[in-house]
């Protein structure tokens, strides 16, 4: 099992009336948090989609177990739990500074080749850098 951890501090922008971060904004801090995953394993989202292939979401999950509020760093925690093969899990855990797991999700995404739509398997390099974890 692979994972990592991503830092996100909430911005003002990013909440409600009630200073708590507004649910819509979850979706895209699972994105930041995939992305800087990905990174940190030593992949770029950028190179593979340079290179035809493109990893669309296909379902995603959320669960709110307290609020996150305004100014708050959050740490979000990002696994994938097995190696991928058309498709690819992630799950998520979002903490607040006090080390409470506000919010859990997972998301799954497909790889799909640029040009035509059709799914296609991972990237070697990403099976290569994935396969010591598993």
């Amino acid at each position: 099992m692979f994972s990592a951890e991503t830092q996100i501090r909430v911005r003002y922008a990013e909440t409600d009336q009630m200073s708590y971060v507004y649910y819509g904004n979850y979706a895209m801090y699972f994105e930041v948090a995939r992305v800087e995953a990905m990174r940190s394993l030593g992949f770029s989202y950028r190179e593979m989609e340079e290179n035809g292939i493109m990893m669309p979401v296909l379902e995603s999950h959320y669960r709110y177990l307290k609020p996150g509020k305004y100014d708050e760093l959050l740490t979000i925690k990002t696994t994938i739990p097995s190696l991928p093969g058309i498709r690819i899990r992630f799950e998520y855990c979002v903490f607040n500074e006090e080390n409470e797991l506000i919010t859990e999700g997972w998301t799954t995404l497909t790889f799909l080749k640029k040009e035509s739509h059709r799914p296609t398997r991972p990237p070697e390099n990403l099976l290569a850098l994935l396969k010591g974890y598993f």
